[in-house]
Formats: structure tokens, C-alpha cells, sequence
């Protein structure tokens, strides 16, 4: 597995920008299929919700990739 950390300079990022801004999807659209087909996992539960806030200390697995948000 592959892992990541992100550097998270505001608040919060929404979990298909993220996953956009990584290249893991190549578009947004493709980003919310990856969450609607059960692709991504947050802190250890499935995630479903698009537009989830993403905040330090978060860790999401999608695929191969481990990310880790500093």
C-alpha cells in the first residue's frame, strides 16, 4: 500500500476534492463514482458522503493508497 500525507492548510477539504487534488480521479465526476461504489474508507468506516469534511488526523485508504492528513 501506498501512503500519503497531505498537508491540510485549511480547515477542512471536501473528501472528492481530495481525492481529485492527489490524482487518484482524473475528474470530480470520476471522484464521486470511486465514493458512491464503496471505494473509500475513513478512519476505518466506509464513507459514503461525498462531501465530506476532511480534517487533521483523518486517515482515508482508497485502492492501493493510504493517506494521512497532517
Amino acid at each position: 500500500m501506498e501512503k500519503i500525507e497531505f498537508v491540510l492548510t485549511e480547515e477542512f477539504i471536501e473528501l472528492i476534492k481530495l481525492i481529485k487534488l492527489l490524482r487518484i480521479a482524473e475528474s470530480g465526476g470520476q471522484a464521486k463514482m470511486f465514493v458512491e461504489n464503496g471505494e473509500v474508507v475513513l478512519n476505518g468506516n466506509l464513507e459514503s458522503r461525498k462531501r465530506a469534511k476532511i480534517r487533521k488526523g483523518d486517515k482515508i485508504e482508497i485502492f492501493n493508497y493510504e493517506i494521512t492528513i497532517k
